[in-house]
């Protein structure tokens, strides 16, 4: 039995001791593998925007000062190198190149173990130039517009760069119409043609269009992103003429014996000249006025044409001669109006003779000669008065 166990437990203990030593070389392997992985390299700021011909400056700075140097690479060459410094800058006073990444830092690392490795971080840089003009026209047109048909306006950027960091707006007054950006990867300067295609109406006229190039650089960028704005273009748009239907009914009611005016108004540009035309198909004679006087003889149809270099606009209109009964009202009424005063005289005056006969006065009265004895003087002697029996009195 005991030499039986012995064997087992020597094996386990020689197992244990081979898996604490592979552990402890996955964990070596590991942390130096780490190290490799995260370059101990920092780059101040971690993205270069620089104006062409501008200057730029760049810092690298290491927390490894065991390192057996550090310098800059760029374009696959190296530029500057140290092995004592934790910082090292790169700094151009006039950068005057537009194809110039790669752009690296390096740094040798030095292990415990004697060999070295190196690590690097890329710097992005993005050397851009604003458009040295912007410009707006029409494309295969000049002169006015007509109302309702198409046209296509220009944006020309010229020598910009780098073109995937441009946009270019449209606007019209102070909207915003339309934006157009790019996916080109070309860094050096281009020229960039951006095109509009819009229809006017009449609400167009005196309009300003005009277009805007921005650089958006990013943060790092300059701030406010620069833009350049094109001279606005000013549009002039025609349209037919349109005839004012409130001024201007389509049927016309007027009285024979009162002539009457039509007035014609419309709204054209350019300014429209106005006609008349009478008769039943408009073609039988032409008055060339914006007022026309209508009369008993005047035609039943009318047309009122409006014309400019852009087209015309008819408005027909249908005079009806009415019948004045106007004069016949006002003679009847007369006539009614003398026949109730007529009538209230007539009442009146039977009223107050009737009112005359029943009524009397004593003022300035003298009796007759029945009722008393006249002297000869001609006055009237007193009727003597017959005494009552005093019986009489009593009862």
């Amino acid at each position: 039995m005991q030499k039986g166990t012995f064997p087992l437990t020597t094996s386990l203990r020689v197992t244990y001791m081979r898996l604490v030593v592979l552990g402890f070389f996955f964990l070596c392997f590991s942390l130096l593998t780490g190290a490799e992985a995260e370059c101990p390299l920092q780059l101040d700021p971690q993205r270069a925007v620089v104006r062409y011909g501008g200057s730029v400056a760049v810092n690298c700075s290491t927390s490894d000062l065991l390192h057996k140097g550090m310098g800059w690479e760029i374009s696959l060459r190296e530029v500057l190198k140290n092995y004592t410094r934790s910082l090292i800058t790169w700094r151009v006073s006039e950068l005057k190149e537009w194809n110039i990444n790669p752009i690296f830092c390096y740094i040798n690392l030095n292990y415990t173990r004697g060999d070295s490795s190196q690590c690097q971080i890329e710097l992005p840089v993005t050397v851009y130039k604003t458009p040295d003009s912007v410009s707006i026209s029409t494309v295969n047109h000049r002169g006015p517009m007509i109302e309702g048909q198409q046209y296509e306006l220009q944006c020309d950027v010229h020598d910009v760069a780098p073109v995937q960091n441009l946009t270019v707006r449209w606007y019209k007054n102070q909207t915003l119409l339309h934006q157009t950006t790019f996916t080109d990867t070309i860094e050096t300067p281009v020229n960039k043609n951006v095109t509009l295609l819009i229809r006017p109406d009449r609400a167009d006229i005196g309009a300003q269009y005009w277009c805007e190039a921005e650089l958006d650089l990013g943060a790092e960028g300059p701030q406010p992103p620069p833009k350049n704005s094109s001279t606005p273009l000013s549009i002039t748009v025609h349209y037919k003429p349109i005839i004012n239907e409130t001024k201007l009914p389509s049927v016309v009611r007027v009285f024979r014996g009162y002539p009457d005016v039509l007035v014609c108004e419309a709204d054209g540009n350019p300014k429209p000249t106005i006609s008349w035309s009478l008769g039943t198909n408009g073609t039988e004679h032409n008055i060339y006025s914006e007022k026309l006087n209508i009369t008993e003889s005047t035609p039943e149809n009318v047309y009122c044409i409006a014309n400019n270099s852009v087209g015309n606009t008819t408005r027909h209109v249908k005079v009806s001669i009415q019948e004045d009964y106007l004069p016949l009202i006002a003679g009847l009424i007369a006539v009614i109006v003398v026949f109730i005063i007529f009538i209230f005289s007539f009442i009146y005056t039977v009223y107050y003779k009737k009112a005359k006969m029943g009524h009397y006065s004593l003022k300035n009265a003298k009796p007759s000669a029945q009722n008393g004895n006249i002297t000869q003087n001609g006055k009237q002697n007193p009727i003597p008065m017959k005494k009552l029996p005093q019986s009489s009195f009593l009862a």
